[in-house]
C-alpha cells in the first residue's frame, strides 16, 4: 500500500487545499458583488472536504479522540518548532514582508494550539460537562478559550471582531 498510500496523502492534501481555496474565493466573490458565485465556491469546498475526509479515512488518519488529541500536538509542534523558523528567515532574508508577517503570526499561534490541545488531552479523562466556546482572531487566528480578549495579543485586533465557536 505504499504507493497508494502516498496517493491518499497527496490526494488529501490537494483536496484540503482546494477547500480552502475555494472558501477565499467564495469570500471574495461576496465582496464583489457575486453571491451566485460564492454559494458555487462553498458548494465546491464542501464537495472537496468529502473527498479529502474519504482519503484520510482510507489512510487510517483517523483514530480515538485522544489518538487525534495527540496527533494535533504534534502537529502544532513541529510547526511552531521546526516549519515556521526557517520559512520565517527566508522570508526575512528576502524582504517578503507580508509573507513574513504571515510566517509569524501563524508562528504565534500554532504555539498556543498545541498548548490548547494539551490542556484538552490532559483533561480528556474528565468530565465534558463544563463546555464553553472559543473565539478566534480573523486576522491571525489567535485562539481564546471562553471569551475574546479586548485586543489580540498576536496581531492588535480588536475583541469584538472574533469569531465565536460553539
Amino acid at each position: 500500500m505504499s504507493s497508494t498510500l502516498d496517493d491518499l496523502k497527496e490526494a488529501f492534501a490537494g483536496e484540503s487545499q482546494a477547500n480552502r481555496k475555494y472558501l477565499a474565493f467564495a469570500r471574495k466573490a461576496e465582496q464583489d458583488g457575486h453571491p451566485q458565485a460564492a454559494r458555487l465556491f462553498r458548494a465546491v469546498a464542501e464537495a472537496e472536504t468529502v473527498h479529502a475526509l474519504s482519503h484520510l479515512r482510507a489512510m487510517g488518519g483517523i483514530g480515538g479522540t485522544a489518538d487525534n488529541l495527540k496527533n494535533a500536538v504534534d502537529g502544532e509542534v513541529y510547526e511552531f518548532k521546526s516549519m515556521y523558523p526557517p520559512m520565517i528567515e527566508r522570508a526575512k532574508a528576502a524582504g517578503e514582508k507580508q509573507a513574513l508577517r504571515s510566517f509569524e503570526f501563524a508562528k504565534a499561534v500554532e504555539e498556543i494550539h498545541a498548548g490548547l490541545y494539551q490542556k484538552m488531552l490532559d483533561g480528556l479523562g474528565g468530565s465534558d460537562a463544563e463546555q464553553y466556546p472559543y473565539f478566534v482572531c480573523p486576522v491571525c487566528g489567535h485562539t481564546a478559550e471562553r471569551g475574546a480578549p479586548d485586543t489580540c495579543p498576536i496581531c492588535g485586533a480588536k475583541g469584538s471582531s472574533y469569531i465565536r465557536i460553539d
